[in-house]
């Protein structure tokens, strides 16, 4: 019985599937043979992005480009939304390396943490990145642009397409919503350059492999494929203070909270840390925490005698509420399995290459 009832809601939902699917299609079709205008920037635009709903680790991977960007001498810009923040819809600008902090809700925590992690990058929030670009080019006058989440703001032209793949992600999600979690179909792959798989140490090679065959169809012959996973650092307190090497809360009473598109990867990445799970808090991406909702955290901690363990996306939040010594945040940063010198050898490529998409 329930099985007929989910066959007929998936065919009520094919339509809205098709609907979807149409609209972006046209859309792409029109910006890619100029019926609606690009924008074009005289300076080298690497897009972010990805199709799936949800995380697939956009903001490790821009702080990781950066900081190899940052090192390479160039100065380098992020254009991000800002979600959330009260400046999504207009504009606001962060430069990263001073001492005084950053509200998170007027910036956006995506952008609060971009920023924090940095030496010298300048982060501007705003839906119009297009505009942004062009009102703080000046300002700014960068070497380079990273577009956060930009596979689909095809207003703006760019010079390097990179999409990032949650591998954790079961295969039969990869349709068009409402039918599964993708933005667009696998078509809009077309100019993409780089293709990222993350998380790849949490499925079999096998997984990978179809995933890889999946894509491969879409893209070109000389899409770069490359692999990257998470790797934890240490726990850090509210003060952004490295307090615990990984190995310190082994066997420790924790309560694991998250506001994040994949919180049960990171509650299992903590268990995996030997860590005790005594109770979880799950809350949507993006969420901005009460004081009663910090204050039940709390209490909960205080009754198991754990520590409070969370994401930094979300400290950058929760600290502007509540200050308590039990409140930690793990640090994750990714490491490549592969093509780490490749994508490096590409982003070179950018600065010598007058390639437009």
């Amino acid at each position: 019985m329930f099985n007929r009832f989910l066959s007929k809601m998936i065919f009520l939902l094919i339509p809205f599937s098709l609907i979807w699917d149409a609209i972006h299609r046209i859309r792409r079709h029109f910006y890619f043979y100029g019926v609606f205008r690009q924008n074009h920037f005289e300076v080298p635009i690497i897009s972010i992005g990805n199709l799936s709903f949800g995380g697939t680790g956009k903001t490790p991977f821009t702080l990781w480009m950066s900081k190899y960007l940052d090192e390479i001498g160039m100065k380098v810009m992020i254009l991000t939304r800002g979600y959330k923040g009260n400046l999504e819809h207009s504009s606001g600008i962060i430069r990263s390396g001073r001492k005084l902090g950053f509200n998170s809700k007027e910036y956006g925590d995506e952008a609060t943490l971009l920023a924090r992690r940095q030496k010298s990058v300048t982060v501007v929030v705003g839906k119009n990145r297009s505009s942004n670009l062009e009102y703080y080019f000046e300002e700014v006058n960068p070497d380079i642009v990273l577009l956060d989440d930009g596979h689909q703001h095809l207003h703006l032209s760019r010079n390097l397409n990179i999409v990032l793949f949650d591998v954790t992600m079961p295969l039969d999600k990869y349709k068009v919503a409402p039918l599964g979690y993708l933005r667009e179909n696998f078509s809009a792959l077309r100019d993409t350059d780089v293709v990222i798989f993350g998380k790849v140490n949490q499925v079999d090679e096998t997984v990978i492999k179809d995933l890889e065959d999946m894509i491969k169809p879409y893209v070109s012959k000389d899409t770069l494929f490359s692999k990257m996973y998470y790797r934890p650092t240490g726990f850090f307190d509210v003060s952004y203070q490295k307090k615990f090497n990984l190995e310190e809360l082994e066997n420790k009473n924790i309560i694991a909270v998250a506001g994040i598109a994949s919180p049960h990867s990171f509650f299992e990445l903590l268990t995996n840390l030997n860590l005790n799970v005594m109770d979880t808090f799950t809350y949507p991406d993006h969420h901005y925490f009460t004081l009663e909702e910090m204050s039940e955290i709390l209490d909960t901690a205080k009754r198991h005698d754990a520590y409070v363990i969370t994401t930094e996306k979300d400290m950058v939040k929760m600290r502007q509420i509540v200050d308590d010594d039990s409140m930690l945040y793990l640090e994750i940063l990714i490491d490549f399995i592969s093509g780490e010198e490749d994508i490096k050898n590409i982003i070179s490529g950018v600065f010598s290459s007058e390639k437009k998409i």
